[in-house]
Parts: C-alpha cells; structure tokens; sequence
C-alpha cells in the first residue's frame, strides 16, 4: 500500500482503513460474507466530499444564489468526473474485488471507481480527521474545480440527469416539446422533462436542444444531490 499512500499523500496510521476502501461489494457477495467492502467508508466519504466542496464553492463564489452552488457542486461530484479522478490516481488497479466482477470490467467501471475514492475520502477522514480529508480534496480536484469556477468545466445537465435517475431505476427521462413560439428566424421553444410519468423541470431555449438542456437543468435543482 505503500505506493498508493504515496499518491495519496497521506500514511496511514490504521492501514485497515485504506484496505477497506478498496475492498468492492462483490466480495462480500461472493464470499457471503457481509461488512467486508467500501459500501459504508463511501457514505461516510460522499458526506465529508460534500461539506469540502460545498464550503469551498460557498467561500469561492460569494455571489452565487442556492441554485448555481448546487448544480456546481453536483457536476463537480458527479460519477463521472470522481471516476475521472479515480483514474488519474490509477486507483483501479488497487481494487480488491470479486472475480466475475473484475471479469466484467469491474476495475474500470465509472461506479466502481467513483465509489472507491469516496470511500479512500472516508478512510482518511477517520484515520487523521476532517482537516486532513479536505486538504486531500482540495489536492485532488485541484485544476479541475478552477475550470469548473471560471466557467470552463465540461457540462452534461442531459447526461447528469439521466445517470441520477438511472441510479435508482434503468427507465430513461423522457423529454418533450410542449410549445413554441416567435417567427422562424427567432423562435423560442419549450420543453419538459418527464420520468415514469411525473414531470420533473421545463426549460426555454432557442432551439429544441436548448430547451432540452435547461429542463434537465431545472430538474437537477430539485432532485436530491
């Protein structure tokens, strides 16, 4: 462990923790064994990521109303980008993980390595406490929460949307173009977006796509992060 620790840039003083982190659910599953994952280390780890990133964008951002802080927050902490992270560490291949798992492409799956860095958040958090968690989350967003602050970081308010509710169900949103407006060379068109059959966000935009994007916008508001 001694070369992740070195990525990391923290030395544990309970190496269990960090051998928990990196211990995936299918093992418990395998073995029938429960308690022997990162299920719980990356709950513990989801919380303290978001009061890091949330007490940065608050300081960061001063002017910034309740729902710019929350869509920034949650492109930042999406499945998508972690897994991104996780990669860059080259956390995969420390996985501990069931065989038919790792034969699936496990060790590369967005959800599994997103889950790992959480719960590596959540293993250094009980080993050295809050301040040594955040100044790892501040180390490791580092370039990537800058872009987002000026404006530059990668958006997907379709795709954030869509790997939301496909977390909890496989069903897709569904959106639609209920009106529009203005003549042809300026028109303006409405969407919404529904999910097993409750809307979820309407949004405007100059084009289908637009709308599109700023239903799934409004959505995101309210769905919980």
């Amino acid at each position: 462990m001694e070369s992740l620790e070195s990525i990391i840039g923290h030395s544990f003083r309970e190496p269990r923790l960090l051998a928990e982190a990196l211990t995936h659910g299918s093992v418990s599953y395998e073995s029938q064994r429960s308690g022997i994952d990162n299920q719980r280390l990356e709950f513990l780890g989801d919380a303290v990521l978001q009061l890091a990133l949330s007490h940065e964008l608050f300081v960061q951002l001063p002017e910034a109303d309740e729902g710019r802080l929350t869509k920034t927050r949650a492109h930042v902490v999406s499945t998508k980008s972690l897994a991104a992270l996780s990669r860059r560490m080259g956390l995969g291949r420390y996985l501990v993980m069931g065989r038919g798992e790792e034969a699936n492409g496990g060790r590369d799956r967005d959800s599994s390595l997103a889950d790992a860095l959480e719960a590596v958040i959540g293993a250094i958090y009980l080993d050295a406490g809050l301040e040594a968690s955040m100044q790892f989350i501040q180390r490791i967003l580092g370039d990537d929460l800058d872009l987002v602050l000026r404006g530059q970081g990668e958006s997907n308010p379709k795709g954030d949307l869509q790997e939301k509710l496909q977390a909890v169900n496989a069903e897709a949103p569904v959106y639609r173009i209920v009106s529009q407006s203005g003549p042809d060379h300026a028109k303006l068109f409405d969407a919404v977006v529904t999910w097993q059959g409750n809307e979820l966000g309407r949004g405007s935009g100059k084009s289908k796509k637009e709308a599109e994007v700023r239903a799934a916008e409004a959505a995101l508001l309210h769905l919980p992060v």
